[in-house]
């Protein structure tokens, strides 16, 4: 007789890692993009900083100089940038940072080509004079805001050890400005990520976030954080960026929303892979917040804090319990019912990673009264929602008891589910097709089969079966004929009078049949 562990990862296999796991992590992976897009501007993977206050600008060496003038060219800038004199030097670095912060059309191509890049790079190691440091700083972040391939001149010119080294400077400004550039240099792709990573900068990056530093500045830092914690193709170095779940877990208790969705961002990255790097995180103690940020009203905190729990819950048992102990599962029954399909569509999906867990945990599902606005989104939510409910229905259907089946059953899924058996989408109709499969062989086992049968053609579930019947695709029509012949069959749904279900105070009643146990489909 195996142990009782052993009995417990053979279940775990059956249920949640027989290719459901895979499945829930592909569907994740389809929905990232879409889910990206929710982002506000100021949160995007790459930002222009367009800021040209200033007073924000430590510009003291110029109070008693004229900077040059606006209609300035770029040759002229170029020329002042390489001019011997450190004051003309930092009015031209200066004039092309203003340049290359216009709101539309900056030159950047232009002021590439004119070989801005490598001067600016230069002007990093100017240690004595930190106004001209900032002003190199911003030109360079501006540059590695846009395309790849501007953002790999700033790369290969050897920025990026550079700015690292100015994350220890003395001026915040400059420390800030080499914050910004890094991020948009990590936001480009795995590539240049991991160059950033492999220049040390998270250590460097995570001392900066302390109690005093200003709001603005840490806005900045946790979204470069967010930025080297992003890609998975590959992913960064786990070792490197698990340093900063400390961090990020207090910064969960930081009251500023942008800092927040970045801080639940950068968790969601990590949480995107294997159950081990999800135990880490569940071990740096941030399930309790991370749950609590389910009931916020704004979408781009909300967003990035519902990817983070779903992820969660793709893992094994444990895990999700984690997540139901914090009591995740009382905000999604309100997230099934946002105004936002995108929240409406995570919320599904994370519930079908649940009822892809154990007895208990789908009946936990059901004591949360998830159920009825679940079904209420396979009724009448956008088509992909309606297929995260599916998905969520017949993984329930795989795991649950016979009971949860009929109670399942009970609440009114056969007709919505039935409906999507004519999707255009034929692995939606597959899903559907496993789950009807799954109610009626628990039925089958309860001797209640011709009842619920008859169920489903009278929701028109069994014409819907015959049309699938000349349906192109070979799995679809094969599973319909398959289930036509199994529970449709000639004689199987000539159900007796007294045998068909009657009602009692609403409620559908039937009488077990004979050889059935007395705890058997009873609606």
């Amino acid at each position: 007789m195996p142990a009782p562990e052993a009995e417990r990862n053979t279940r775990i296999a059956n249920f949640k890692f027989n290719n459901k796991h895979e499945e829930a992590r592909r569907r994740r992976s389809e929905m990232s993009v879409e889910l990206r897009k929710a982002k506000k501007e100021n949160q995007l993977l790459k930002r222009r900083n367009l800021n040209i206050i200033e007073d924000a600008e430590p510009l003291s060496q110029t109070e008693n100089h004229d900077v040059l003038p606006i209609s300035t060219s770029i040759e002229e800038i170029v020329g002042g940038m390489h001019s011997s004199d450190e004051t003309i030097q930092l009015q031209a670095t200066q004039a092309c940072r203003k340049m290359l912060s216009r709101e539309k059309n900056p030159p950047i191509d232009n002021m590439i080509q004119q070989g801005i890049v490598p001067r600016c790079i230069e002007f990093l190691d100017s240690h004595h004079n930190s106004a001209l440091q900032f002003e190199a700083a911003w030109a360079l972040t501006n540059v590695a805001s846009g395309t790849s391939e501007q953002t790999h001149v700033v790369v290969k010119h050897g920025a990026i050890p550079k700015l690292v080294a100015l994350l220890k400077s003395s001026s915040l400004n400059v420390a800030e400005q080499a914050v910004w550039a890094l991020g948009n240099i990590a936001g480009d792709g795995p590539m240049a990520r991991d160059l950033v990573l492999g220049h040390d900068a998270m250590p460097l990056l995570l001392d900066l976030i302390k109690p005093d530093t200003p709001v603005t500045f840490a806005r900045n830092i946790v979204w470069t954080l967010s930025n080297l914690c992003r890609n998975k193709n590959p992913p960064p170095p786990f070792e490197i960026v698990r340093t900063a779940l400390p961090v990020l877990n207090r910064l969960l208790s930081n009251t500023d929303k942008d800092i927040l969705a970045d801080a639940c961002w950068a968790l969601s990255y990590l949480t995107d892979g294997p159950n081990d790097k999800i135990q880490v995180v569940i071990e740096s103690g941030v399930i309790q917040k991370l749950v609590e940020l389910l009931s916020s009203n704004e979408v781009t905190l909300l967003t990035p804090a519902l990817r983070a729990v779903g992820n969660i819950v793709t893992g094994n048992d444990v895990q999700t319990d984690a997540i139901i102990s914090a009591g995740g599962l009382q905000h999604l029954g309100a997230l099934l019912q946002h105004n936002r399909v995108n929240i409406v569509k995570e919320a599904a999906w994370t519930i079908s990673n649940i009822t892809a867990g154990n007895v208990e945990q789908i009946q936990h599902v059901i004591h949360a009264n998830l159920l009825p606005p679940l079904i209420q989104v396979l009724e009448s939510g956008d088509y992909k929602s309606q297929k995260e409910a599916a998905w969520a229905i017949t993984n329930l259907t795989s795991g649950g008891s016979v009971q949860q089946l009929a109670h399942l059953v009970q609440m009114g899924v056969l007709t919505p589910f039935c409906n999507l058996l004519v999707s255009k989408d034929w692995k939606t109709v597959l899903v559907v097709l496993d789950g009807l499969t799954n109610i009626l062989q628990a039925a089958v086992k309860m001797g209640e089969v011709e009842r619920v049968a008859v169920m489903i053609e009278e929701v028109g579930g069994l014409d819907k079966l015959e049309f699938l019947q000349q349906n192109e695709n070979e799995q679809v029509y094969q599973k319909a004929i398959a289930m036509i012949d199994t529970f449709f069959s000639d004689g199987d749904t000539e159900v007796a009078s007294s045998t068909l279900p009657t009602t009692q105070d609403g409620q559908l009643q039937f009488t077990p049949a004979d050889t059935a146990p007395q705890k058997g489909f009873n609606f």
